[in-house]
């Protein structure tokens, strides 16, 4: 059954070399995500977490607009009993509960984007936006709050006053305060996000890929648990690598000039 025929949508799948990409498809109800579309997202996250042979994932929707937000009334049952929305023991796309990815994900956002789909792009890595993105993180408009990382990740991107200027007033704002907030990483013209979002994926999956999973483990160890943990990981994480295959690969390829080919051991 596809998009047209579920009226709850779906999460399109479709690995392309070594980057999978994850695509957001409910167009006619402006991708307001339902419950059937965040337990397919968790498992399409849980496919590039595991699967050896994929190095990166690129976030995305189709259609005008990145999301509407969700669909609250399938939701609610969650919200009230206090739950995260995604499934226990799949990969989380909102990196907030283990088990966490180690692979990098890039998202590419245009037209509205609007509560936990905000979120669910500040939960990843690069974030790549059309110039004509309206982004809202309104729950205080409803009653509730942003619970699945806004008041964590715009607090530490933007500042605090930054945050609390929009997660206290609900107001929308556009592509070039999310630059300026350090929410996104460029702008692009409208149509161009996803192709941009692909080819800063393929640079990285052009890389070792332990080292970009060791890089990415040890940032964020950084932020959880500060500079003091993730300092001592340095030595030995990097004794690891260099005897892995790829760093011997890494070497010769300087040796020689040429551009190393990774393989992932």
């Amino acid at each position: 059954m596809d998009a047209q025929t579920d009226p709850n949508g779906r999460i399109v799948v479709e690995q392309r070399g070594h980057i999978l990409l994850i695509g957001l498809d409910r167009v006619a109800k402006l991708n307001g995500v339902s419950e059937k579309m965040f337990n397919e997202l968790a498992q399409a996250y849980d496919r590039l977490e595991r699967a050896p042979d994929i190095r990166v994932g690129v976030l995305h929707a189709f259609g005008p607009h990145f999301s509407a937000g969700i669909q609250l009334d399938q939701l609610q049952h969650l919200f009230k009993s206090g739950r995260h929305l995604t499934p226990p023991g799949l990969v989380d796309p909102f990196d907030l509960f283990p088990p966490l990815r180690t692979k990098p994900v890039v998202a590419a956002v245009q037209g509205i984007c609007f509560t936990i789909t905000i979120e669910l792009m500040l939960a990843a890595d690069i974030v790549i936006a059309a110039g004509d993105c309206r982004f809202g993180q309104i729950e205080v408009k409803r009653g509730i709050f942003a619970n699945h990382g806004a008041t964590i990740r715009i607090v530490e991107r933007a500042g605090w006053g930054n945050a609390m200027r929009y997660l206290l007033t609900g107001d929308e704002f556009d592509s070039a305060t999310a630059l300026r907030l350090g929410l996104v990483q460029e702008v692009v013209e409208p149509g161009q996000q996803l192709g941009r979002a692909l080819e800063l994926a393929e640079k990285i999956a052009a890389q070792a890929p332990l080292a970009v999973q060791a890089t990415l483990t040890n940032a964020r160890r950084a932020v959880l648990h500060g500079v003091a943990s993730a300092a001592q990981e340095l030595g030995p994480v990097q004794q690891r690598l260099f005897a892995s295959e790829d760093a011997e690969e890494g070497v010769q390829s300087f040796k020689e000039k040429r551009a190393a080919e990774f393989k992932g051991r």
